[in-house]
């Protein structure tokens, strides 16, 4: 079992000025008035004022929204055992997903993404999501706050074949969690080495995304438009970085994942929603998705 502790709620203060112990508390009462909800610790708590730019109404939003998503989406929240579950296993060896070291001029942190399989058979857009999710777990435990989150993707390997793979209800599911749940203040998402199937996702994502997401999506040429927003030599070597090989990172994510799976299994156990105790009526995936009869699988010629 990994002992780590995360960050505590003083360094966080300290780190903070605006987050103030009276806007905790009153945080901490408006959530045991919600029984439905689970016990959440007070570094998370924090992280949530923080995302909301410490507006209490938008902060309980999201907090019901985070734990709710998290409970009715089993497939993505679920089955989050990094050492036994052969789909994490699988995709730990097909993609890559890894906060990297530093930060940005602006004080914002990187997360970086990219295939290290090309094979379109080998990938599972489900667990891709929930390796993304659990990595971002894992950092915002750690790390905290940090005044933004940059997604930088690298995109060389992406195909028309990953497209057709593409589950567009579970798309839409995993948007809503990044727009209304997750919390973190997303300041933008720069696509590099994209190819024709990348544009196609996007324009195939574009009724799930909010305007003010799509706007701060950037494409880039080279590294050249891309240093203007990151230090370029934070990317792996194979991007134009100097951090260290693909393959060799996306080990020690891997590793840094299996370091928390006590986490994770107590996550799946007791960080979640009891609906039967929620004192307005009961949610489900339809109140927040729509049925999910209207999506099919895509048919891309």
């Amino acid at each position: 079992m990994s002992l780590t502790k995360g960050i505590t709620l003083e360094e966080e203060m300290k780190r903070n000025p605006q987050l103030k112990l009276s806007d905790m508390q009153s945080l901490r009462e408006w959530c045991e008035k919600q029984p439905h909800l689970p016990k959440i610790e007070d570094s998370f708590l924090a992280l949530f004022l923080h995302s909301n730019y410490y507006q209490m109404e938008p902060t309980k939003n999201k907090i019901e929204n985070y734990y709710t998503i998290r409970t009715l989406l089993q497939e993505e929240f679920c089955n989050q055992d990094p050492l036994k579950e052969k789909g994490l296993q699988q995709i730990f060896k097909t993609s890559f997903v890894s906060p990297l070291n530093g930060l940005t001029k602006d004080g914002c942190k990187m997360i970086f993404s990219s295939l290290l399989d090309s094979d379109p058979s080998s990938y599972d857009w489900i667990y891709s999501f929930k390796y993304a999710t659990m990595s971002m777990d894992i950092h915002l435990l750690m790390d905290g706050t940090t005044d933004g989150t940059i997604f930088i993707l690298d995109a060389s390997k992406f195909s028309f074949g990953h497209v057709r793979r593409l589950n567009l209800l579970a798309m839409k599911k995993y948007m809503y969690y990044v727009q209304e749940a997750a919390p973190v203040r997303l300041k933008a998402v720069h696509i590099i080495n994209a190819l024709p199937a990348m544009e196609l996702f996007i324009s195939l994502i574009k009724p799930f995304v909010k305007k003010e997401l799509i706007d701060i999506i950037h494409f880039h040429s080279s590294l050249g438009t891309l240093s203007e927003y990151i230090p370029v030599d934070a990317l792996p070597n194979e991007t134009g970085g100097k951090a260290g090989s693909m393959h060799k990172l996306a080990e020690i994510q891997v590793k840094k994942l299996g370091e928390f799976r006590e986490w994770f299994l107590l996550d799946e156990s007791t960080r979640r929603v009891n609906e039967a105790l929620r004192i307005s009526k009961s949610k489900t995936t339809n109140d927040l998705f729509g049925t999910e009869g209207n999506f099919r699988k895509l048919d891309i010629d």
